[in-house]
């Protein structure tokens, strides 16, 4: 019977230990998986955590913090007026503007453009995400060329559902 205890006893914990590191491990790996992203934000503006809300439900670390100082940010990055909204984001050297769904974003992060230097939805449309309404309309997420050019990178219909069951 010693025998046995002194055989299951050392064995049990190497087994314990085991599936410790590996949790560690699949936690660790997970974590730096998840794209990292950090936002900028208009002081007291509420939107922009409904955004960065829906973008943790998708998978992704957030962090904001407010910047008074977010235009000149804008400009530097090199983001068009027209197309400047109430926050500021930054994905793996990308910049995204405004209430991008994060379907778009990983779209962009799976497609890694060399030729793009951001997204953005202009404005603050109803319907997009951290923008629900019960009148949603249709708007486009458009990409910003290293060049300067746009064009649309995806286009949503008033109403589209941009929950993470969708990706």
């Amino acid at each position: 019977m010693n025998a046995i205890r002194l055989l299951v006893v050392p064995t049990l914990a190497m087994v314990l230990a085991s599936a410790n590191a590996e949790e560690e491990t699949t936690g660790r790996d997970a974590a730096e998986a998840a794209p990292q992203v950090l936002v900028q934000k208009n002081p007291g503006c509420g939107c922009c955590e409904a955004w960065a809300d829906h973008l943790r439900e998708h998978g992704f670390t957030v962090e904001v913090s407010e910047n008074p100082g977010l235009y000149d940010l804008k400009e530097q990055i090199g983001i068009p007026a027209s197309l400047q909204s109430c926050h500021t984001a930054q994905v793996d050297g990308y910049f995204i503007e405004g209430h991008v769904p994060a379907k778009d974003i990983l779209a962009l992060l799976r497609l890694k453009p060399q030729n793009i230097k951001g997204l953005s939805v202009a404005g603050m449309p109803r319907g997009s995400p951290g923008m629900e309404h019960p009148q949603p309309q249709s708007f486009d997420t458009i990409a910003v060329g290293t060049d300067g050019t746009t064009h649309v990178f995806a286009s949503h219909e008033a109403g589209e559902d941009f929950s993470a069951a969708d990706d």
